[in-house]
C-alpha cells in the first residue's frame, strides 16, 4: 500500500495532473526493469499529460484517469468545483500559490451555499486546492481522499508486472468532463486496431454493490455498454471464481463515456472496487475488493 499512499499525496485536479504525470514517467522507467515485459512508452506533448504503454501485441486497452476533484480559487475569497467534490465545512484543502504553500479551511454560506475559504491571506486567484491527505490503512481497509482514481492508477501499475500483451493508458481530466480520451482512443484505433476497452476506475458502495463483496463490473451507468463484450467479461469472471457483484446504474460516468461517443467501434466495460464516502477526504475501500480488482483485470487481460 505505499505505492498507493504515494500516489495520494500527490496533487492532480483536472488540469493540472503534470506532476502526477511527472512521477509515473520516473515510476515506470525505474520499474520495467521487473516487469514481466518491457513496454513501450509514449508521452509528450503529442499526448499533453496523459501516458500510453504498449505491451507486446495488444488486444485490449485499460483505461485509468489520473486526474482528481478540487476547487479552483475564484475572486473575493470564493471557491469553484473542480468536478463534484463533497463540500462540508472545516474540511481541509491544500495547495500553493506564488506566496507559498496554502492549508486553509473550506467555508460554507448557510444561506446561498457558496464555497470559501479561510486562510491567514487572500490566496491568488486560479489557484487549485485539493483535499489534504490523510491515509489510513487498517488489516481490512485503506481510507483516503482520492482513491477514486488513484487507486484504478496503483492497480493498473501494478497490472504492468505481468502484463505480457495489452494496453495501459493514463488518461486526464475525467473529474471534468473528460476530453483526453477522445485523441488518445483515436491514436490507439488508429495505429494499433485495439477496440475493446476495460474501465479501471472506482465506483460506490450502494444497496446492490457491497464492501468486502468483490469488485464490480458494471452493467451499465448513465451509458450502456455492448451487452454482448459485457457477457464474455461476466463469463471469464465467473471462470475464475475471483469474486465479484454486478453493477446496475442510472447515473455516473467515466472515461468510457469518450469511447461509446468514438467514431471508431470501441466496446468497453467499467470494472472497479466500490468505495464509501465518495468524492469526500474520507473515501474508503475494502482491501479484499482490491485484491479481487486486479487479480480479476490479470485473467481479463488474458483472456479477452
Amino acid at each position: 500500500m505505499q505505492l498507493l499512499r504515494t500516489l495520494c499525496h500527490i496533487p492532480a485536479p483536472s488540469g493540472h495532473e503534470t506532476r502526477l504525470t511527472e512521477f509515473l514517467l520516473q515510476y515506470i522507467a525505474t520499474e520495467q526493469k521487473n516487469w514481466q515485459t518491457t513496454p513501450q512508452v509514449l508521452a509528450g506533448e503529442q499526448f499533453q499529460d496523459c501516458i500510453i504503454l504498449v505491451f507486446g501485441q495488444p488486444r485490449t486497452a485499460v483505461f485509468a484517469h489520473l486526474d482528481s476533484i478540487g476547487f479552483t480559487v475564484r475572486y473575493g475569497r470564493q471557491l469553484v468545483r473542480i468536478g463534484g467534490p463533497d463540500a462540508e465545512p472545516g474540511y481541509r484543502l491544500v495547495g500553493e500559490d506564488t506566496q507559498g504553500p496554502i492549508e486553509c479551511t473550506l467555508t460554507v454560506d448557510e444561506e446561498t451555499g457558496a464555497l470559501g475559504y479561510e486562510f491567514t491571506r487572500d490566496i491568488e486567484r486560479g489557484t487549485e486546492l485539493t483535499f489534504f491527505c490523510d491515509f489510513r490503512e487498517t488489516d481490512a481497509t485503506v481510507q483516503s481522499c482520492y482513491l477514486d482514481n488513484r487507486l484504478g492508477v496503483w492497480n493498473a501499475l501494478r497490472l504492468c508486472e505481468t502484463l505480457e500483451h495489452g494496453i495501459v493508458v493514463f488518461s486526464c481530466w475525467e473529474e471534468h468532463g473528460g476530453g483526453s480520451v477522445a485523441y488518445l482512443a483515436k491514436y490507439i484505433y488508429e495505429t494499433y486496431g485495439v477496440r475493446q476497452a476495460l474501465i479501471s476506475d472506482i465506483t460506490w458502495v450502494t444497496e446492490g454493490v457491497r464492501p468486502g463483496e468483490g469488485v464490480a463490473i458494471s452493467l451499465r451507468d448513465s451509458l450502456i455498454p455492448r451487452r454482448a463484450y459485457v457477457d464474455r467479461i461476466q463469463q471469464i469472471a465467473a471462470a475464475s471464481g475471483i469474486p465479484h457483484q454486478l453493477e446496475v446504474e442510472g447515473a455516473g460516468g467515466s472515461d468510457a463515456k469518450e469511447l461509446q461517443h468514438a467514431d471508431a467501434p470501441w466496446d468497453w466495460c467499467f470494472v472497479g472496487a466500490p468505495e464509501d464516502n465518495v468524492h469526500s477526504p474520507d473515501e474508503i475501500v475494502d482491501k479484499r475488493d482490491i485484491e479481487s480488482m486486479l487479480a480479476l483485470y490479470q485473467v481479463l487481460m488474458q483472456e479477452l
